[in-house]
């Protein structure tokens, strides 16, 4: 688990010592089909110098850790074994065209996991909005990391996972219910020559999260909504 050093002074009179050096942190994007994120990485001093240190900080001066990356989610496990259990669970992906259908004659739920704002400007009629991802809400040191490493790439609206996303899905649609997981691309579980285990997305890592808390019919929109509006499939706006 990586974790941040900070450094406070006690003492307005105290100075580094010259030989000291904080941790490094740098920045790196990572991306998926359809959804970018950043990752922190920190590296530490070593052993021996940590023992140094311990000799040559001048009294007034404490180190501590301000901010630590919480523990993987099940979001963030790994595509294989995300994939792996969709099988197993039989989750199907169905294009389009019958996304429609299915949704007109037989009830199923359009579940649109995009952000509040790319649902406003664009969706299915009578999909439901819960968003997997959201924008980065809070300012504890580890989230302004996370803020700094987006913005070094040029993002300044970054993201972080919903943690509220099945608690939302719940209150608004029954465990029983048949659902279509929806995104902007749709990725894919299909193999292919360049992609053997197909390509993760939002839709399928909700789809993923569905299952996992007890959904027993999840569907997934194979092409996105990319697909839909490229095949000109009724879409609804509340701007």
């Amino acid at each position: 688990m990586a974790t941040i050093t900070s450094i406070t002074l006690h003492s307005s009179t105290s100075s580094l010592h010259p030989n000291f050096h904080s941790s490094l942190l740098t920045f790196s994007p990572k991306h998926t089909h359809d959804h970018s994120s950043c990752w922190v990485a920190v590296r530490s001093v070593s052993s021996a110098r940590q023992r140094m240190l311990s000799h040559t900080v001048p009294r007034g001066l404490s180190i501590r850790s301000a901010a630590t990356k919480p523990a993987k989610s099940p979001a963030e496990e790994d595509w294989k074994i995300k994939r792996e259990y969709l099988l197993q669970k039989k989750v199907r992906s169905v294009d389009v065209k019958e996304a429609l259908r299915l949704q007109k004659e037989n009830n199923f739920v359009i579940l649109d996991v995009r952000p509040e704002a790319e649902f406003k400007e664009a969706h299915p009629p009578g999909a439901i909005n819960v968003q997997i991802y959201r924008l980065i809400k809070e300012w504890t040191a580890w989230d302004i990391a996370r803020r700094a490493a987006f913005a070094f790439f040029g993002i300044f609206s970054g993201t972080e996972e919903n943690p509220e996303f099945i608690q939302s899905v719940e209150s608004k649609i029954d465990k029983n219910a048949k659902i279509i997981v929806a995104c902007s691309a749709g990725g894919t579980m299909k193999p292919t020559q360049n992609l053997p285990e197909g390509q993760q997305s939002r839709s399928l890592i909700a789809a993923y999260l569905l299952v996992l808390n007890g959904y027993t019919n999840v569907f997934h929109l194979e092409g996105g909504l990319y697909a839909w509006s490229k095949e000109e499939l009724p879409i609804t706006s509340e701007k």
